[in-house]
């Protein structure tokens, strides 16, 4: 690797840590609130992450993201469920961080085996942004049965009924949004960057 390839790897590990720090304090630029949840956009920052810097950048990033998640949710919380919900690193961490590791994963290995940058990018983000919703829901109802299904106005027994209509109607929404953004923000860096596609997958 190069002096050049080496100093646009650190400018955009720099920038996406930055930016991610921002997303996950400031709402509308990460998330967008709409009531007991959200709408959640920071993750194509991670999956974006993890496809031009790799798996363990990508999950670097996911980890500030879900550090970022605890701050918020300790001093300023955007729905009722935050500050019990998401000061939880089981909860607010690890889908972040496996976000990054599937993301890049899925990436690599499609890109290796086929070559097309477009379609291993959009993989990459389905993949990565179904990671972030189906375990940040499943770890709500598993450790948190009672006090969300009382936020969503549902008995315990009738919890995972909402649970998956969220994911049908966010978790789409979020892996539609996901998967038309990432392609063009890589395209966009590997066309600023002068970085080789066949290098990302192994980085």
């Amino acid at each position: 690797m190069n002096t050049q390839t080496k100093s646009y790897r650190l400018a955009i590990r720099a920038i996406l840590t930055a930016l991610i720090m921002l997303q996950a304090m400031i709402p509308f630029l990460g998330f967008i609130p709409l009531g007991i949840t959200s709408l959640t956009i920071i993750h194509i920052t991670v999956i974006v992450a993890a496809i031009i810097l790799g798996p363990v950048d990508g999950m670097f990033i996911g980890l500030v993201w879900g550090i970022g998640t605890i701050v918020r949710a300790f001093t300023s919380p955007s729905t009722p469920l935050d500050t019990l919900v998401f000061t939880n690193p089981i909860v607010s961490v690890v889908p972040r961080v496996l976000v990054g590791l599937v993301a890049g994963a899925l990436f690599g290995w499609w890109y290796k085996k086929r070559g097309n940058l477009y379609v291993a990018s959009v993989i990459a983000a389905i993949a990565g942004s179904l990671t972030n919703t189906v375990l940040v829901l499943f770890f709500m109802g598993t450790l948190y049965t009672n006090p969300v299904a009382s936020a969503y106005g549902v008995s315990a027994s009738g919890l995972m009924k909402v649970l998956l209509t969220i994911v049908g109607t966010n978790g789409i929404s979020e892996m539609i949004g996901a998967a038309i953004l990432t392609p063009i923000l890589v395209k966009a860096i590997i066309a600023a960057t002068h970085l080789k596609p066949g290098k990302i997958a192994k980085a």
